[in-house]
């Protein structure tokens, strides 16, 4: 019996003395859950360092085509691999939220609230896109404001070139599979 007051109070200890490593912690400005040791830490799923991330790339769809955005602000494809207008900056804009503009048009690829994909010569919400990895490798891009029906409208372009209409598009169609080839 003694034996078992004796681990009580031992299990009682402990917890108070954790209970107090972790309100000093947190009066210093540590945090429980921060990675690594150190002055500089972040929480694990922090990914405040990617954000402002800019890559050059060509998007690639798997209707072998380039996505481009033309001087006019056009959203198409094409199938010609030097067109300077498929060069476009993919730049992070939150977690998973990406803005994509053409280095030569210098507009940004965007949804609107119908759906439609067109070129937006200012940054707005129309333009923040959801980067999304699919398990065959390619990206899908969607609108992270506008829904349609609780679905997400994915950018996407059929045969021709021409751009889908975002209502119209699923995640599983492979009109919205991207593959960013480095430029």
């Amino acid at each position: 019996m003694a034996a078992c007051a004796r681990s009580s109070c031992v299990l009682r200890a402990l917890a108070a003395l954790l209970l107090l490593l972790l309100l000093v912690s947190a009066a210093a400005g540590g945090d429980a859950l921060a990675l690594g040791g150190g002055g500089n830490r972040r929480h694990a799923r922090s990914y405040e360092h990617l954000q402002g991330d800019t890559r050059h790339r060509k998007l690639f769809n798997y209707q072998r085509m380039f996505l481009r955005i033309d001087p006019n602000g056009r959203v198409n494809g094409t199938r010609s691999r030097d067109d300077p207008h498929s060069i476009l900056e993919i730049t992070s804009v939150d977690v998973g939220v990406v803005a994509i503009r053409g280095l030569r048009s210098n507009y940004y690829l965007a949804i609107s609230k119908k759906g439609e994909v067109y070129g937006s010569r200012e940054y707005g919400v129309n333009c923040r896109l959801k980067e999304r990895i699919e398990e065959n490798g390619y990206n899908t891009y969607s609108s992270a404001q506008w829904r349609n029906r609780r679905r997400s409208m994915f950018v996407g372009l059929n045969a021709n070139g021409r751009p889908l209409k975002g209502r119209k598009t699923r995640r599983k169609n492979t009109a919205t599979h991207f593959l960013p080839i480095m430029v």
